[in-house]
């Protein structure tokens, strides 16, 4: 037996002194060494590395929404439903994190939360940036953001850019759909509530699934995305809700109760409507 695993092994890459290592590649040093306790507490690594891995997987649904607003814009549908189903199956795991979050109670919490003074998963600005890519568009938050000028261009950048969903509804108004023109060249910085011309168009689609087949896709991975999306917020606030109760977010944010208000928001009304509607 240990014959046959050195047999197998005797072709394994031993030598790295002009080579490069695994290490390397994912530049692991800097990575692993990035968590960095303010307390000697046991629990502050778990609160680091759930957060840290969570903005990680933000930063791939980041870099796969841009890149299907980019093919929607293009013409590409088919290349977008890959990205799309693969933004609902990272947003999965972000979901389970908060299980692994759940552990920490609040006894454990409130050994270190003062260390973190002001900061709070309120100022991420992937998530803001996820936002806007959704076509929830605040104002406000830029604020939090002014302090590094380099990252407040690119949340101003995202703030004024069209959504997935502005995409979506100019992709309706291609495929010959009656859509209110003034959808198409919008002021983006606005978020988006809704009009009956979409509502009409989605219905159309829905009700000719064959005909409309791409688009049809499209409204269905736009679904399963908020939903995902409102899976995580309310696994969010029900965790906070577990571990610190109703006090008030690091951040200065209500906490619970403004955790609440956004689950009551949606990013594309009218795939919602169309289903009582059909």
């Amino acid at each position: 037996m240990k014959y046959e695993d050195s047999k197998a092994n005797e072709k394994v890459h031993t030598d790295f002194r002009e080579r490069m290592t695994y290490g390397e590649y994912l530049d692991l040093d800097q990575l692993l060494n990035a968590q960095n306790r303010l307390s000697d507490h046991h629990d502050e690594m778990l609160f680091i590395i759930i957060h840290q891995v969570s903005e990680l997987w933000m930063k791939l649904i980041l870099h796969e929404i841009r890149a299907s607003i980019d093919a929607i814009r293009g013409g590409d549908l088919q290349g977008a439903f890959k990205m799309l189903a693969r933004v609902s199956k990272i947003q999965t795991q972000i979901i389970h994190a908060w299980d692994v979050l759940s552990t920490l109670t609040p006894a454990e919490y409130i050994q270190f939360r003062d260390q973190l003074g002001q900061a709070s998963g309120f100022q991420s600005y992937q998530y803001r940036m996820i936002e806007f890519a959704l076509g929830y568009k605040t104002s406000h938050v830029l604020k939090i953001y002014e302090k590094n000028p380099e990252l407040h261009a690119k949340l101003k950048n995202a703030y004024e850019s069209p959504s997935i969903y502005d995409a979506a509804i100019e992709a309706l108004a291609k495929a010959g759909l009656d859509i209110n023109p003034d959808l198409v060249n919008r002021d983006f910085t606005k978020t988006y509530h809704g009009d009956p011309t979409v509502e009409a168009a989605w219905t159309t689609v829905y009700k000719n699934v064959e005909k409309y087949w791409d688009l049809y896709q499209l409204a269905e991975k736009l679904v399963d995305i908020e939903d995902w999306l409102q899976q995580w917020r309310f696994r969010h606030m029900k965790t906070v809700e577990r571990i610190i109760g109703h006090k008030t977010g690091t951040g200065g944010s209500s906490g619970i109760g403004y955790l609440k208000k956004v689950l009551d928001h949606r990013f594309f009304p009218e795939l919602w409507d169309v289903r009582t509607n059909l």
